[in-house]
């Protein structure tokens, strides 16, 4: 299983649903006609490009970053996951396991090109941590491009009454097959995404409340509808000043 300075709190739900995940990412509405299209769209060209996969998953990303040329370091806390991913793409990425809030001691300072993070910041607390970390391995005007669920989606979709406060919910995840995930995710507001982000030296440059492609309609038309009233995700690019 690895060792971590301190459990990471999503690591047990992530390892059950790795098979599962792995077996439906490429193809799953959200994923494959939501989150991706809107967080690749804010990628800059990555050809020849050293890129950190912050959160790899069965590495998909990594897949489709190699494809156009980049060179990658993948990252997971989940071992499974990073099984996948070596199974998907074998020796042409450098997948590890790892934790995103310690140092990633493997990574030299001013090293990467590019930090790309999908839909993990959600399963971490302390955010200001992550962040100086990818700000240290970023070179000097390097770019950082990441998911995450939508503030407004979390909050009203949970329990809580005080929107400024973080708290630590459940969601229970049902779009996988077999028996629902009870998934331990980290609400927050849109403040306390940010003010992290940029006092690690981050300068935004563009936030995107994505809507489905024409795709999701076809395999979940309720959901489609839906997103195009509610926000689900929120993509962030963000240059190291």
């Amino acid at each position: 299983m690895g060792t971590y300075k301190e459990k990471p709190v999503a690591l047990d739900a992530w390892e059950s649903l790795a098979e599962r995940y792995d077996a439906k990412v490429e193809t799953k509405a959200h994923n494959a006609y939501y989150e991706r299209p809107a967080t690749i769209a804010l990628l800059p060209d990555v050809s020849g490009r050293r890129v950190l996969d912050a959160g790899c998953g069965p590495g998909v990303y990594a897949a489709w970053l190699l494809e156009r040329g980049a060179e990658v370091i993948g990252v997971d806390v989940s071992p499974k996951m990073v099984e996948f991913a070596r199974k998907r793409l074998g020796d042409r990425a450098d997948f590890r396991v790892a934790n995103l809030t310690d140092r990633l001691d493997f990574i030299g300072d001013r090293s990467i090109d590019i930090v790309l993070s999908s839909l993990v910041l959600n399963y971490i607390l302390d955010w200001s941590a992550v962040f100086r970390e990818f700000a240290r391995v970023l070179r000097n005007d390097g770019v950082l491009v990441f998911s995450v669920h939508h503030p407004f989606a979390d909050f009203v979709n949970s329990d809580k009454d005080n929107y400024f406060e973080t708290d630590l919910v459940n969601i229970t995840w049902r779009g996988f097959g077999g028996d629902p995930v009870d998934m331990p995710t980290y609400r927050r507001s849109l403040g306390a995404m940010l003010t992290p982000l940029t006092d690690a030296g981050f300068v935004i440059e563009k936030l995107v409340e994505p809507v489905p492609i024409e795709e999701f309609k076809e395999r979940d038309p309720a959901d489609y509808e839906e997103l195009h009233k509610r926000p689900g995700f929120m993509c962030i690019r963000a240059r190291k000043g």
